[in-house]
């Protein structure tokens, strides 16, 4: 489904959200599952507060997941997925990544996905951590990626659901858009556009009124005075997300692999800044998902059907079902 079509669909009765109360840029107003903590961490030149919910079992058993968000969600959507694994035993990490959510925006950042995953191995190492399976959805399964490639020794296993960086945009003959342009179309963002934007990419145009809180996490950092650092962090994260593929370096991957994609995911990440004699050329994930998992030594693609870009959101008990038999 198109922009366009979804727009329609909005205006046709599964209406946007109303106007919703600034959350903070750092989502200071918005409520977490469990207790947020904070590690000073490095980014660029800077230095700035990351934020995580570290959850522990009553009955541990031994094993610890990181779970890595995506570009347009947080720590907090993987609420379902921690719960599951506590009640299982597993002591569960959720970090924010710096540019994200809770954690800080400063101004002069530049962001790279070695530098996110450096931090996340900073936090697992400063939580005592030695080991994880590594889970990461959308940009985060990018990140996961780089993680696993970066830090192999922390690395028990790899998940990636839904994941971008399964190619390359730039090589696909998408043209680099600059950092203002991206800015500055962050600025635009508003209730309306992020809930037309996952309806048609994300649940295939099958909205449901749980899936309002994801968009009011979102919509609630752009409200008020945040709205430049969020439109600053997101058109910079955008960049590092085209500028840096981890696709190239897929076979030095060393961790026991699974790939999670939901079939009816239409994401196709840079569409926008694509012309449009090439958009049509550009496949979306579970399409590019098979030739990217090849380039992984001994990664399964597990396809989940009928399901979206969120499988853990859309469907969480098939999600956990999946995501257990990934991580044994």
């Amino acid at each position: 489904m198109s922009l366009i079509a979804a727009l329609a669909l909005l205006q046709a009765g599964a209406a946007a959200p109303a106007a919703l109360p600034e959350l903070g840029v750092n989502l200071e107003r918005f409520d977490y599952p469990f207790t947020v903590e904070r590690l000073r961490a490095p980014v660029g030149t800077e230095v700035a507060q990351m934020a995580f919910m570290d959850v522990r079992p009553a009955k541990p058993n031994g094993r610890v997941a990181v779970l890595l968000h995506g570009k347009n969600f947080c720590g907090a959507a993987w609420e379902a997925s921690a719960r599951m694994l506590v009640a299982r035993g597993w002591r569960v990490l959720v970090p924010d990544q710096i540019g994200f959510c809770k954690s800080d925006k400063p101004a002069g950042t530049q962001y790279t996905l070695a530098g996110l995953a450096a931090n996340t191995a900073r936090l697992m190492k400063a939580r005592g951590i030695d080991r994880a399976v590594i889970v990461g959805h959308s940009m985060g399964g990018m990140l996961a990626a780089r993680f696993a490639i970066d830090h192999p020794a922390l690395t028990e296993r790899l998940v990636m659901v839904n994941p971008l960086g399964l190619t390359d945009r730039a090589a696909e003959g998408v043209p680099y858009r600059p950092l203002a342009d991206l800015i500055a179309d962050e600025r635009k963002t508003d209730a309306a556009s992020i809930k037309a934007y996952q309806l048609a990419n994300y649940y295939h145009g099958e909205w449901r009124p749980a899936y309002d809180r994801w968009v009011r996490m979102l919509a609630g950092q752009f409200a008020g005075a945040g709205r430049e650092a969020m439109a600053t962090a997101q058109g910079k994260t955008s960049e590092m997300i085209f500028t840096q593929p981890v696709l190239y370096q897929f076979g030095r991957i060393k961790a026991p692999t699974t790939v999670i994609v939901g079939t009816r995911d239409t994401t196709v990440f840079a569409k926008r800044q694509a012309p449009p004699t090439l958009q049509q050329f550009l496949k979306p994930i579970p399409a590019i998902a098979p030739a990217a998992v090849a380039k992984i030594p001994g990664a399964r693609l597990v396809r989940l059907e009928g399901l979206g870009h969120a499988p853990q959101i859309e469907a969480p008990d098939r999600f956990h079902e999946v995501l257990l038999a990934a991580i044994g």
